[in-house]
């Protein structure tokens, strides 16, 4: 399983896949480990989640390092995004009690409450972009409840899959309570199948979302799915144009554009389009593309070079739809997997920016009559996971919330993801959601106890 560095195109690693006897021994290893961790005082989860914190940030810098070079992500991004992991393992170890405190219901019984236990391991399937946090985000909190995880990653970045395991280990946890399978997709739909996965969560495409759930539908295993989405950033009339734009910027070229909750449609109300337009474009024209090493750089590489060939297949279909290109739009003449900033406009619906999910650093702009053309432009998606809005008027901006179709919406800020809040979306963007205590109990057994008092 090679992996490369995007922004060179030279290998960094090879790392064997292992054997069908390997992957056996590791499935019954973690179901092993499930049937102690499940049974540990939390207060020793705790302690080793916490440990598990302090390594984060003691080897913050290398980590770092390695997620750059495996993926291109620029290098302060990278710091960020190992921070954030340790963060959320803090959040849990300190509030998964709380979460996991069963639930008194009054009823006739002598007791009655509701438990919150464990169900087994859990296959994790992750994707590239973030191979830091998305893995951390569904171990943190389902290791606290009980569960262990077997970690299935992306290919490319094969060498954050082994330095995540190595982390859990040397933070305390058992042999087997995180546990790193170095196999193809193709094998995915075997392990789902192996009666010690209790349940699948995905983070990825709409594809391998629905391949998952498939397989685990026919094997009655619950499954978690985060895919993609294609978000918009409503601009209304009354929102501080400048900072709106500056911040639009931003949201659209978090890890280079490769991001499912980036804004991605910038839909715009018309009497304010052009302000806006020509102060986006300027900010993006001034962007700093380059050596995703250089604490400089602004936008790295893509991760592989079939990402830059899909990505660059959109944009001229969607200007041979129509859209006028009026910055970019091409791949950048050096190596690595660089594509210039681009930003499309007169995007509509029926093009391909408008209607699928694009990875990389490429806006659609797009126009709308009014406030309730912006909101219908917003809903016309088949994806619905994050939105942003934009507006003076805060308490109308919480009436048009509830009208966008979208697990998140985001007032007069940029979509991010927070350990505090539940994280997900709807239609084509998935199902269920982690973080918050919503997440932890994605992976729980939500199981009635009734007590009578057994003298009759």
């Amino acid at each position: 399983m090679l992996t490369i560095n995007p922004a060179t195109e030279e290998p960094l690693g090879d790392y064997p896949e292992i054997s069908d006897s390997e992957l056996q021994d590791r499935l019954e290893q973690a179901a092993a480990t499930f049937a102690a961790w499940s049974r540990s005082p939390l207060h020793e989860r705790r302690l080793r989640m916490r440990r598990l914190a302090e390594l984060l940030r003691e080897q913050q810098d290398q980590h770092a390092r390695l997620v750059t070079r495996e993926m291109g992500k620029p290098l302060a991004q990278a710091s960020a995004e190992v921070a954030k992991c340790a963060l959320a393992c803090d959040y849990f170890a300190e509030h998964a009690a709380g979460f996991l405190e069963p639930e008194i219901v009054g009823t006739q019984a002598v007791a009655s409450y509701v438990r919150f236990d464990p169900l087994g391991p859990i296959l994790a399937v992750m994707p590239w972009n973030f191979p830091y946090w998305q893995v951390f985000r569904f171990a943190a909190p389902a290791l606290m409840a009980g569960n262990v995880g077997l970690l299935k990653h992306a290919s490319n970045v094969s060498g954050s899959a082994v330095a995540i395991e190595r982390l859990f280990a040397e933070a305390g946890f058992p042999a087997g309570a995180m546990t790193t399978l170095l196999v193809n997709a193709a094998r995915v739909s075997d392990i789902i199948a192996h009666p010690s996965i209790a349940a699948v969560t995905l983070t990825g495409s709409e594809p391998a979302g629905r391949a998952v759930a498939a397989t685990a539908g026919q094997h009655l295993k619950k499954t978690v799915l985060e895919l993609g989405g294609s978000d918009p950033f409503i601009v209304l009339a009354d929102a501080h144009l400048p900072e709106a734009a500056r911040q639009a910027v931003q949201a659209r070229l978090v890890n280079s554009g490769q991001s499912c909750i980036a804004a991605k449609r910038f839909i715009v109300e018309e009497s304010v389009a052009a302000e806006f337009e020509s102060l986006f474009v300027e900010h993006f024209r001034n962007l700093r593309v380059g050596d995703p090493l250089d604490p400089a750089t602004q936008v790295g590489p893509l991760a592989r070079a079939d990402l830059l060939d899909d990505l660059d297949d959109q944009v001229q279909r969607s200007v041979q739809a129509g859209a006028e290109c009026v910055l970019g739009g091409h791949r950048m003449d050096e190596r690595g997997y660089f594509y210039a900033p681009t930003v499309l406009r007169g995007v509509r619906p029926g093009m391909a920016a408008f209607d699928e999910e694009t990875f990389g650093p490429v806006a659609a702009l797009v126009r709308a009559r009014n406030a309730e053309e912006a909101i219908t432009l917003a809903n016309r998606s088949r994806f619905g996971l994050g939105a942003s809005l934009w507006t003076s008027n805060l308490e109308r901006g919480q009436q048009w919330a509830e009208q966008i179709e979208a697990g998140c919406v985001f007032l007069n800020a940029p979509v991010v993801s927070d350990p505090r809040l539940p994280f997900g979306g709807i239609k084509a963007s998935g199902y269920g959601r982690e973080l918050s205590r919503f997440g932890l109990r994605e992976f729980v057994n939500i199981k009635s106890v009734w007590c009578e008092s057994g003298s009759y």
